[in-house]
């Protein structure tokens, strides 16, 4: 990503000054509880890659075993819509891949994994602390 100078909040590049910070959440399918254990730590292992492969920051990532938050911070090309649909598509197919029959067989019968929708929204300054510790005690 960009970087910020120090004592800045934004980020600056050499035509732009920026700071874009989403909350995302991403329900399973069905609601099943299937974000626990090992297919958990494979699910926030590849989100993780990808934000670092894109070089977004993830400012704080927590869920519950049906749904997880993503704090983070992009840049202006980044389309929220566009890096949700690759989240999930990235995480179904390993996850899928992975433990499609095993630990997910008895919650899908069909090669699914997340829900059709999903919820983002731009945080401010005012309101990034309080997101943030909802999401660290989920």
């Amino acid at each position: 990503m960009y970087k910020k100078r120090s004592g800045q909040t934004y980020y600056t590049n050499r035509h732009s000054c920026f700071l874009l910070q989403y909350h995302i959440v991403l329900v399973t399918k069905y609601r099943r509880p299937v974000l626990t254990g090992p297919v958990k730590d494979l699910v926030y292992r590849v989100i993780q890659d990808i934000f670092d492969e894109k070089k977004l920051v993830i400012l704080e990532m927590n869920g519950e075993a049906d749904h997880i938050h993503i704090l983070f911070e992009a840049d202006p090309f980044t389309a929220p819509g566009t890096l949700v649909n690759i989240i999930k598509t990235k995480t179904s197919r390993y996850a899928r891949k992975e433990y499609g029959e095993t630990l997910l067989k008895e919650y899908y019968w069909k090669p699914l994994f997340w829900s059709d929708s999903y919820f983002v929204t731009t945080v401010s300054e005012n309101s990034l602390q309080m997101v943030q510790e909802y999401i660290k005690n989920q």
